[in-house]
């Protein structure tokens, strides 16, 4: 039987009760308070119909879409703020000065080997080459091996390399390349420089001296055009790289090469004797993390042995060998005032027999 309130057919299934009734499709649905709040139309009450007569229901105003001002004052500050932190970063004055790094400035010898007899010479370079000790040499790069390679306690086994190759780079730049040799140009050597030795290497050129610091003749290896030009540009080459990590933050490189030219007179005819002309190179190279990473060098010490030389040659801006038939005349060194301050003593070496063809 049905209960007191039932009708006698039971809870029609659309009723309140029904099984399949419309209050559990609707039993999900929550309207709480914001929902109603919410609502485009609201439900007048029942004063406000009485005494205005209104419609059952109002259009309530739209909710304002967008961002409130709080949030874009709030946004506005993280964006000021945000710029304030980088501006304080670019112009931070721990950043302005740049670190010392402790450039020193190029130490150069330069030292005239001079014959103690005629310069020998022949028609044919490759005579020179073969009756003389260079007849073993490579040619060009060939000559210039970079020695086996590994990592240190400070720098990778990349790091050692680059700086390697960029020593290997700056002696086939500065005694290799036909318009350096000539005087046409310094500007590849210039770009292997560090930055902090450039005002040295430029004065070297402009004004150069032999003082020990401003010689041209101590950054790379360059002939008179006047007076001199190669008779084969297969300039013969032996030597040997060694590298070493002496702090936490340098590798040093130091490379011992012989360079062996065939020089006749500017403007000489095909048939003119050629002669051989041997400058022997003593480079030791410094390199910090910042000289790796832009290709460059430090330069501390430059030893350079050239013949043959007369003795009182002035070898500041050029090399002005003496040529095939040529003597040095008895000439001393170049004469030294001990009084004079900021000059080098004046050295000069004997060429021995040995080191010249036997032709």
């Amino acid at each position: 039987m049905g209960g007191p309130g039932d009708p006698p057919e039971g809870t029609p299934d659309s009723g309140p009760g029904g099984g399949g009734g419309s209050e559990d499709e609707y039993r999900s649905v929550v309207f709480d308070e914001s929902f109603v709040k919410a609502a485009r139309l609201q439900e007048f009450s029942a004063r406000e119909r009485i005494t205005d007569h209104a419609p059952a229901v109002r259009r309530t105003p739209a909710l304002r879409r967008g961002l409130t001002r709080q949030a874009v004052v709030l946004a506005v500050l993280i964006v000021v703020a945000f710029g304030t932190a980088i501006y304080m970063g670019v112009r931070s004055p721990y950043r302005t000065t740049p670190v010392a790094r402790g450039t020193e400035p190029l130490r150069m010898t330069v030292i005239p080997l001079a014959p103690d007899r005629a310069v020998p010479g022949a028609v044919s370079t490759g005579d020179l080459y073969e009756h003389s000790p260079a007849t073993q040499f490579h040619v060009a790069a060939d000559g210039i091996a970079l020695p086996t390679t590994k990592r240190t306690a400070h720098f990778s086994d990349s790091q050692v390399v680059t700086a390697l190759t960029t020593a290997k780079d700056y002696l086939v730049d500065s005694s290799l390349d036909p318009d350096v040799l000539t005087g046409g140009t310094a500007r590849p050597v210039r770009m292997l420089v560090d930055p902090q030795q450039l005002g040295q290497f430029d004065e070297s050129f402009e004004k150069p001296v032999t003082d020990g610091r401003h010689a041209a003749t101590g950054w790379l290896v360059r002939f008179d055009p006047a007076q001199t030009e190669l008779a084969d540009p297969h300039i013969r080459v032996q030597g040997t790289l060694h590298f070493a990590e002496t702090t936490a933050d340098t590798l040093e490189v130091s490379s011992d090469h012989t360079f062996v030219y065939a020089l006749r007179p500017a403007g000489a005819p095909d048939g003119a004797k050629a002669s051989l002309f041997t400058v022997r190179r003593e480079l030791h190279f410094r390199f910090d993390r910042e000289d790796l990473r832009n290709h460059q060098a430090e330069l501390l010490v430059s030893y350079v042995q050239a013949g043959p030389l007369a003795c009182a040659a002035d070898t500041a801006a050029y090399l002005r060998p003496l040529l095939a038939g040529q003597t040095a005349k008895e000439d001393g060194p170049a004469g030294t005032d001990p009084y004079a301050t900021g000059s080098a003593t004046a050295l000069c070496g004997a060429l021995a027999p040995s080191a010249e063809p036997s032709v």
